[in-house]
């Protein structure tokens, strides 16, 4: 009896028309069996690509040659590798077929697109080819993703990005025997064309100056030179880290994440006025008019709820710095909007997985759904021609175009 794959339902929303979905997972087959076909010959010959223990073990990898697969969605062509001594048989795709079944589709799918547990996949191969695969293989094979994914995260960036958004996704991760809460955090940059790019993640317990120093690091080792504008939640130690690698960068406390920390601390029927009147600060015209709403927020609420007022205030030149800029910049700054609909869709992509076993599993299912959304976004920010000449006037030489 075959085993039916978990895919949730509103998965299959993100296709625009079959040919969007065909074009999907012919990709997503493809780099599947390429991956298989390594961890297989690594399987075959007992040590990885280039590691020492390949020395003198009386074989080693020969390169490897296209071979076109037949499949549901159509052709594709995949990189069979050779060993020297002629020995290397792939099961995969076996000599001489060139007829890619529906089983083997149904596991690239399992293990590329769902993050699929061992015993699934396990489960999945005993169908297929009907033999007994332990742990270790199939950890070997949904290993070789890890190379793509530092390959990724290693890879060269633009010099200046006009803004970034900075948020975190929290997952739950099994360590030491017991499951703890830890966070991978993204960071969405804005390009000079107006495109949207996912420049990496990290994992992390918690937040600190330390961290984001690295987080920061990292991306100018990969050749940012400068971040215009950023846009956060109230990110423990990030306004000092950024100072530190990027003095000249703006940042913007999310509007929505203090309106969101502010009702924490409003009984429920008065939310619906506090909430208003909140309203009346941050979609207030200048910023003097912002001051005076706050002025009016402090006297009505500043007694029943204090925190909340103080924390407006203490918070208050970080929020207010989208009012230095036209209202299309604002839209997009003041807010951490877009991270947030990343994050929505890899929770989507990774719900199947409640529990993970440990890091890099959860860094390969991010990953992977990273992979799928950004495979929609194919157009610029709405608006980006009149947004790209604010910006131009704003910071003129900083944004380094050449008009």
């Amino acid at each position: 009896m075959k085993k039916k794959l978990n895919i949730p339902k509103d998965f299959w929303k993100d296709f625009k028309d079959r040919k969007d979905f065909d074009e999907f997972f012919n990709e997503l087959f493809k780099e599947g069996i390429n991956q298989m076909l390594k961890a297989e010959m690594t399987d075959h010959l007992g040590y990885e690509k280039h590691s020492k223990e390949g020395d003198n073990s009386g074989n080693s990898r020969n390169g490897d040659y296209t071979k076109t697969l037949k499949t549901n969605l159509g052709d594709i062509t995949v990189n069979v590798p050779r060993d020297r001594n002629g020995e290397y048989d792939p099961k995969v795709v076996p000599k001489h077929e060139r007829r890619l079944s529906d089983e083997i589709a149904q596991v690239i799918i399992g293990l590329y697109s769902r993050g699929m547990s061992t015993s699934d996949i396990q489960q999945q191969i005993q169908q297929i080819y009907g033999v007994q695969v332990d742990a270790s293989s199939v950890s070997n094979i949904t290993n070789t993703l890890i190379d793509s994914i530092k390959e990724w995260q290693s890879r060269p960036l633009e010099e200046v990005y006009f803004v970034v958004w900075m948020d975190g996704i929290s997952i739950k991760i099994r360590h030491n025997g017991k499951i703890i809460n830890k966070t991978i955090y993204l960071v969405v940059g804005l390009s000079q064309d107006g495109m949207k790019q996912v420049l990496g993640m990290w994992v992390a317990p918690t937040e600190s100056a330390s961290f984001w120093m690295n987080v920061l690091t990292d991306l100018k080792a990969r050749g940012v030179e400068d971040i215009l504008i950023a846009s956060t939640d109230n990110l423990a130690g990030f306004t000092d880290a950024i100072v530190s690698v990027f003095p000249q960068t703006v940042t913007q406390l999310c509007v929505v994440h203090q309106v969101r920390n502010s009702l924490r601390y409003v009984v429920w029927k008065e939310k619906k006025e506090f909430t208003a009147d909140m309203k009346q600060i941050y979609q207030a015209p200048t910023l003097e008019a912002a001051e005076h709403a706050l002025a009016n927020f402090e006297k009505k609420w500043g007694v029943k709820y204090a925190y909340a007022v103080r924390s407006w205030k203490n918070n208050w030149e970080r929020l207010t710095q989208f009012f230095d800029y036209p209202l299309e910049i604002r839209k997009i700054v003041y807010t951490t909007n877009i991270i947030e609909s990343l994050n929505s869709g890899i929770r989507k992509y990774t719900k199947t997985k409640t529990i993970f076993p440990h890091d890099q599993a959860a860094l390969k299912a991010v990953y992977l759904a990273i992979g799928n959304i950004e495979k929609k976004w194919t157009m610029p920010i709405r608006n980006w021609g009149m947004i790209l000449q604010q910006f131009l006037i704003k910071f003129e030489d900083r944004c380094r175009i050449s008009i």
